[in-house]
């Protein structure tokens, strides 16, 4: 007895979020087409929905259509022992949802933030391969992305190169662990950036590139398709063009890899790019930018936000043109922006227009700590607010992220549920925005 009524407390629970989903999307759309920039007719073209793509050539149909159907899912293929921002309960639970919601790109799936050391054990890599396979198996053309981080640490004298990696580079091999040292900017910016002996690598330093190579390679080899470079304008931190230089050259070589070993023959690079993207000799070295979503408090509405043009360094219309690194031209490049993380300020609750702060919390946080209703209302909200303004961006819908500030550790969009009692309901809100 007590079984059955659980089971229909749960059934009750679905169609709730069910019926509160439709009705908050409808809504939200229509408040957007009656107000402000909403008034604009939506200047996103129409673009054939397809997934095929090889040989390190992508169309920009195929693209956007993954683009479209983007969601941070952080440290999903990590596993027991080498999360970076603690637990990960009912995991499980993220397979159905992320087959439920119909995602197609996985961001942020798998990275080390400052734990080489991973790289050594098997089961890091093992593990997160079985997974990739699992999600494969009932849909092959999933992307999955990991992320190479702009942080470099001592730690990294734990691992050994291989010879492969010199191969690469044109270099005999040595029997000799990577060297922090040589990573490192000799004019000594951001050095001890992180913390003592934890520093932004220099993207020009050939060891930085020896180094990310190898992490690059070794995400390819699990199945990954798809690699976040953090913050490359830091890394690329002299004024001389070096450092533009030396991406162009590492992103090749990781290209050349891709293209004979990669699932589809094909790698895509991105990173927070906020002056648009770089361009050498009119190349777009990235196939596309991530950026923050830069979310604007609304003054005098307390906890609301908005998105604006030109709101501190917003990248909406300011993404560069050039001809991409699968042969197309445009003249902006493609992009989505995400609910980042950052940590908590030091003025939480009291909004500040000059920081990045929304109501003195990082972007994921201050949208988890929203009602369930104004979360659901705000994907919708950003969602119909880019495709009128700029037909290159598209969100990056939350899946799971570390949070600070809320009550758990990490925000799960999950439909609420025995399989996953910590979800925030934003599952089949982003299925219906999804399926409009």
């Amino acid at each position: 007895m007590i079984m059955k009524i659980m089971k229909n407390m749960q059934k009750l629970r679905l169609k709730k979020a069910l019926f509160t989903g439709w009705v908050m999307v409808i809504a939200v759309l229509a408040a957007c087409s009656k107000s402000g920039e909403g008034t604009v007719t939506r200047i996103r073209p129409t673009f054939e929905r397809n997934y095929t793509f090889s040989d390190g050539n992508i169309p920009r149909n195929v693209l956007d259509s993954y683009l479209s159907r983007s969601i941070l899912q952080a440290e999903y293929l990590n596993s027991e022992g080498f999360y970076n921002d603690g637990p990960y309960p009912y995991k499980e639970d993220d397979f159905r949802m992320l087959k439920e919601v119909g995602a197609k790109f996985i961001g942020r799936a798998i990275y080390s933030w400052d734990i080489p050391e991973a790289f050594t054990n098997p089961a890091f890599l093992a593990t997160a391969k079985e997974r990739v396979v699992e999600v494969h198996a009932t849909d092959p053309e999933v992307i999955f992305q990991a992320c190479i981080f702009e942080i470099v640490s001592t730690k990294v004298g734990q691992v050994q190169i291989p010879a492969w990696v010199f191969a690469a580079f044109d270099l005999p091999a040595e029997s000799r662990n990577f060297d922090y040292n040589q990573m490192l900017s000799t004019e000594g910016k951001f050095i001890d950036h992180w913390r003592a002996g934890a520093s932004v690598p220099d993207i020009s330093q050939l060891e930085t590139q020896l180094y990310f190579y190898y992490l690059a390679v070794a995400y390819i080899n699990i199945g990954i398709e798809a690699i976040h470079f953090g913050q490359v304008e830091l890394m690329a931190m002299h004024s001389d063009g070096s450092g533009v230089e030396a991406w162009d050259s590492l992103l090749s070589k990781v290209r050349d890899y891709a293209r004979s070993n990669a699932r589809r023959g094909t790698v895509l690079c991105d990173g927070h790019l906020g002056s648009g993207g770089l361009v050498r000799d009119g190349r777009l070295l990235f196939d596309f930018v991530s950026f923050p979503m830069r979310v604007k408090e609304i003054i005098g509405d307390p906890q609301k936000g908005e998105l604006k043009k030109f709101h501190l360094d917003a990248i909406f219309g300011r993404t560069k043109g050039g001809i991409t690194p699968s042969g197309w031209s445009c003249d902006h490049a493609p992009y989505i922006v995400e609910l980042d993380n950052f940590g908590i300020s030091d003025h939480p609750g009291t909004p500040n227009l000059n920081d990045h702060f929304v109501w003195g919390f990082d972007e994921i946080s201050w949208f988890t700590n929203q009602p369930e209703a104004y979360r659901n209302e705000f994907l919708a909200y950003v969602d119909g607010w880019i495709e009128r303004v700029d037909p290159n961006g598209f969100i990056q819908m939350p899946g799971s992220r570390v949070t600070s500030g809320t009550s758990g550790n990490r925000y799960r969009a999950n439909t609420p549920s025995d399989a996953c009692p910590i979800g925030m309901g934003q599952e089949q809100t982003i299925k219906q925005i999804w399926n409009r």
